[in-house]
């Protein structure tokens, strides 16, 4: 399975890079849909009246979510990509530390995103050996794929948004998080800290499988 190609095993989806193709989700609204889901009714009522100076009192009336109310804010641009305090603000007046997190983390990971600059990419070597163990990795890390990639520093928000993108759809999800993990790392990702990682998770037959493989393509290429 060669992940910077795209190309998979026989009878494998091909995974759809972050932004292209009808599986990929707008990060900014999969952020919106997460604090939404986790607001209560009352939460949703405070945030309304918090939003009087925003909204004409006729479609706040009409508004039966958070989604419909960000939707009112994201018409009127109080609410964008690049301006999220109103939105902190809201979550600050009602005590939801947890959600405010998750927006706070979203500013952070748009602000840092790559650009995927050729040369913050490894090089031609390490692209093979990672190619390598991201093969073995998928073809045997299951359902723990999330707590693996935890362990590699992604945050809750980009998984969660991988998830909504390929549900029910393990083997892809994987996928799609460590080609994001690549990216995100650039010239940093390192099949050793993908190995550190595994037995972090207490994975150590994958991780044993994965020095053994990288071994053989060293042997190979020495």
């Amino acid at each position: 399975m060669d992940l910077y190609s795209g190309r998979l095993g026989r009878g494998d989806e091909i995974p759809l890079a972050p932004g292209a193709g009808p599986g990929a989700l707008d990060p900014l609204r999969s952020l919106l849909h997460s604090v939404s889901s986790g607001l209560s009714v009352g939460e949703l009522s405070e945030m309304k009246f918090l939003c009087r100076d925003k909204i004409g009192k006729r479609k706040l009336d009409a508004v039966q979510s958070g989604q419909e109310l960000f939707d009112r804010l994201m018409e009127r641009q109080e609410i964008t990509k690049d301006n999220l305090e109103l939105l902190k603000t809201l979550l600050q007046h009602i005590r939801r530390q947890d959600l405010l997190s998750q927006v706070v983390q979203f500013e952070e990971e748009e602000l840092h995103a790559p650009h995927d600059p050729p040369d913050d990419q490894p090089d031609e070597h390490e692209k093979r050996l990672l190619n390598a163990a991201f093969a073995v990795i998928c073809d045997n890390v299951g359902r723990e794929w999330k707590r693996l990639m935890r362990q590699l520093g992604m945050s809750e928000v980009k998984l969660d948004r991988i998830e909504e993108a390929y549900p029910r759809k393990l083997y892809e999800q994987l996928v799609q998080a460590l080609r994001e993990w690549q990216k995100w790392k650039g010239k940093d990702a390192k099949v050793a800290d993908l190995i550190t990682a595994l037995q972090g998770c207490q994975l150590r037959l994958v991780a044993d499988k994965v020095e053994q493989k990288i071994s053989q393509l060293n042997a190979g290429s020495g």
